[in-house]
């Protein structure tokens, strides 16, 4: 097998940008035997400078202190410019771990608007710049001849847009309903064990579940944007979040809770998008199902998304890791389908 060597620029070290590279060093050899690549990290960058080694990293010395400040690194530099680098280096594959920030996109909007007019791939786990201009991104990444990949913000681990891109090529996808975000389907599943609303939102950040401030996930932004990303990409859809109706599980009654359960029922939070007469109905809002429904069984951090179609039927997929290493895994996929699609 031929080896091709890409170059990498990471955005972004917090959970999963570390679970990333910790992924990079980890599948050296399996990324070189069966996929034929060599994957050459060549800057990391947070929010105020970056590291930059002309001769590149060895990924093990970054990851035997997973708790060093990478601003005390001998190779950090103040200030980095992301532009200096994608000019500099030979172009391969921009990675986006950065925040999300749903209303500007910034700064991962730019950072993909550079990476695309300077002749490299975007690979990104960042909703933000998505949600803000997908038609914009998009179209600029056709035009250069390059990708613009995303599965790490639309479904991480659950591999939600290769099922509907790849698998039901050539099916009409009618309807979408999805369970897209693992922390608020825990803590459903917790409330429908007897928690309290606060006793399952403590034990999912006791576990690393939660966020200290979980809001997006809870008030079903997460899975607005996600359900945006899908329906835009395997549906043909131009949504923007504002056509999205969103209701999250914050001051969900506990009775609700209580008389599904005896009622042999389950609440979740479903993320749905429907092609009607009049047009597309999208919406974010907890629902009771019974064990009828395809996701009736998707409990705990995982995830689910149902495609209705109009030739293949009814197709369901589940599972996923809800964490870190489950995201950095799905943008490690994107890298290597960029290459071997």
């Amino acid at each position: 097998m031929t080896e091709k060597a890409v170059n990498l620029v990471l955005m972004g070290f917090g959970n999963v940008g570390k679970a990333f590279v910790k992924l990079l060093e980890e599948k050296t050899d399996h990324l070189r035997e069966s996929h034929g690549l060599s994957l050459f990290l060549r800057a990391i960058f947070k929010s105020t400078g970056g590291l930059f080694p002309c001769a590149g990293f060895k990924l093990k010395d970054i990851l035997d202190d997973p708790g060093a400040d990478l601003r005390v690194h001998a190779f950090w530099k103040q200030n980095l410019s992301l532009e200096s680098i994608v000019r500099e280096v030979e172009p391969g594959v921009l990675v986006d771990c950065t925040p999300s920030n749903l209303k500007t996109g910034e700064p991962g909007l730019t950072h993909a608007r550079l990476a695309l007019d300077s002749g490299w791939h975007v690979v990104t786990a960042n909703k933000g710049p998505l949600a803000v201009n997908f038609s914009g991104l998009r179209e600029k990444a056709s035009r250069n001849r390059l990708a613009l990949k995303f599965s790490g913000a639309a479904a991480a681990a659950l591999p939600a847009l290769d099922v509907g891109l790849c698998s039901l090529a050539g099916a009409e996808v009618l309807a979408v309903e999805g369970i897209l975000n693992g922390t608020t389907n825990f803590i459903l599943t917790e409330m429908g064990e007897g928690r309290s609303y606060s006793e399952a939102v403590q034990e999912a950040r006791v576990r690393g579940i939660a966020e200290p401030d979980p809001a997006s996930d809870v008030e079903g932004w997460d899975t607005a944007v996600k359900l945006l990303l899908i329906g835009n990409a395997v549906m043909g859809l131009n949504l923007r979040l504002s056509d999205i109706s969103v209701e999250g599980i914050v001051g969900l009654p506990a009775e609700l809770i209580d008389r599904a359960r005896r009622e042999g029922k389950s609440v979740k939070l479903l993320g749905r998008i429907r092609r009607e007469q009049g047009g597309i109905t999208a919406s974010v809002a907890p629902c009771v199902i019974d064990h009828s429904h395809p996701l009736f069984g998707v409990e705990g951090t995982a995830k689910g998304i149902t495609y209705f179609t109009d030739t293949m039927g009814d197709v369901t997929l589940t599972g996923g890791k809800s964490d870190p290493r489950g995201a950095a895994a799905a943008v490690l996929k994107d890298i290597i389908n960029i290459y071997h699609p």
